[in-house]
């Protein structure tokens, strides 16, 4: 195991995660030492899409993506320049945030909320829980992994989130954790959000998008089959660089209204079309420029845009975990026949349960801070990805 750094003694602060030591490896994160219990007054936001699964039936997946990403970027602008846990979900997110800034990110999830409905005519679930909530039955802990050099990424297990994910979709509960204040207040900063990118085609035959979840009856049965399965995926499919999904020969800009319309209709919410086609111009416009600086290797201060792609890939969050590990990756049919014959005779065994979607395509959503800097890039299979695959997961559980 590799890590750097060490955390302070006294974690009940706001620099609790930003303090956290780096992992360097992903297999690392099955390693119980590596986790750190979470401030016990911080509390865990999650949005979550309704009837996702329906919406991407209907060809949305595109929306439900940007929307879960929305989420995300309106509570990082919420706390600046301050580190804090978030993981994309597909259709949703988790993030865990200090106590100060919880009114603030109430008034912000509820002009999130107002857009999804008003704009998008979907429907946002977002709930506030308080860690006190969940501690009583669950652990809440963390990680930090080094994706790029522009982008560390926060594992977090324990069970936690997924409780919280249940008193936020339970009807029985839902309204204990609701924002509160009134739509009219409601304001959020969106700077940052894009969704540039053409659908990336795969590189080899597929993209898989996956989810495991392992029920073992101890943390350390736990971590050694979680340890086994990242282990086997590494055998299959080889080493990231062999299964990236997002490779810079195959990272194209957008320039049809169709691929730009989401995020036209985000920043332009409510409007008018006039406002909204001339966002759609100005993204165009940007784009060319891009493709110009990135064709040419043009330097803008000691920057070499020919580099750009290259750093979009390495900031990609294409593994991850929140109480269920996470993947999308490139591959072959026979790698993931291999792969699900595997998972299917743990399933047997009863030691996980698993769902995936297969795709010929990924899409991005990104939230870019820096062009050369601070940044990370969503990526989720096409056609439905995680939501997909959860609900096949799902599946399995009643089984």
């Amino acid at each position: 195991m590799s890590i750097q750094g060490s955390p302070q003694q006294n974690t009940d602060n706001e620099d609790f995660y930003a303090n956290l030591p780096v992992l360097e490896n992903f297999v690392d994160i099955t390693h119980s030492e590596n986790f750190y219990a979470v401030p016990k007054d911080w509390a865990v936001i999650i949005t979550d899409i309704a009837d996702s699964t329906k919406a991407i039936e209907a060809g949305r997946y595109k929306d439900v993506n940007l929307l879960g990403a929305c989420s995300i970027i309106v509570i990082l602008n919420l706390v600046g320049d301050l580190e804090i846990p978030f993981v994309f979900g597909g259709d949703g997110a988790s993030l865990l945030i200090p106590p100060k800034f919880i009114p603030d990110a109430e008034r912000a999830l509820l002009a999130v909320q107002k857009m999804a409905t008003e704009e998008f005519n979907l429907i946002l679930r977002t709930g506030i829980v308080p860690l006190e909530a969940i501690t009583s039955s669950y652990d809440v802990k963390i990680a930090k992994l080094r994706i790029s050099d522009n982008y560390t990424q926060a594992i977090i297990r324990g069970g936690g989130i997924s409780y919280a994910t249940r008193l936020v979709k339970d009807k029985a509960t839902t309204d204990l954790y609701s924002p509160k204040l009134n739509h009219k207040y409601a304001i959020a900063d969106f700077s940052g959000l894009e969704c540039r990118w053409q659908d990336i085609p795969t590189r080899h035959e597929e993209i898989l998008s996956l989810i495991v979840q392992v029920t073992a009856p101890s943390q350390t049965q736990i971590d050694n089959l979680y340890r086994e399965v990242i282990n086997q995926i590494d055998r299959i499919y080889g080493k990231d660089t062999e299964c990236h999904p997002v490779v810079t020969e195959n990272l194209q800009l957008a320039f049809r209204g169709k691929n730009l319309l989401s995020e036209t209709r985000v920043f332009e919410a409510s409007q008018g079309w006039i406002k909204q086609t001339l966002y759609l111009w100005k993204i165009r416009m940007i784009n060319l420029l891009g493709l110009l600086l990135m064709t040419f290797n043009i330097k803008t201060g000691t920057f070499n845009w020919g580099d750009y792609k290259q750093i979009v890939s390495e900031a990609t969050d294409f593994k991850k975990f929140d109480d269920v590990l996470r993947m999308v990756i490139s591959g072959r049919t026979k790698q993931r026949q291999k792969l699900a014959d595997y998972l299917e005779k743990k399933f047997q065994e009863g030691r996980l349960v698993y769902g995936f979607h297969v795709s010929d395509r990924a899409l991005m959503t990104c939230l870019v801070f820096e062009r050369d800097g601070r940044q990370v890039h969503f990526v989720d299979g096409a056609d439905g990805g995680y939501a997909l695959a959860a609900k096949q997961m799902k599946e399995l559980m009643k089984s």
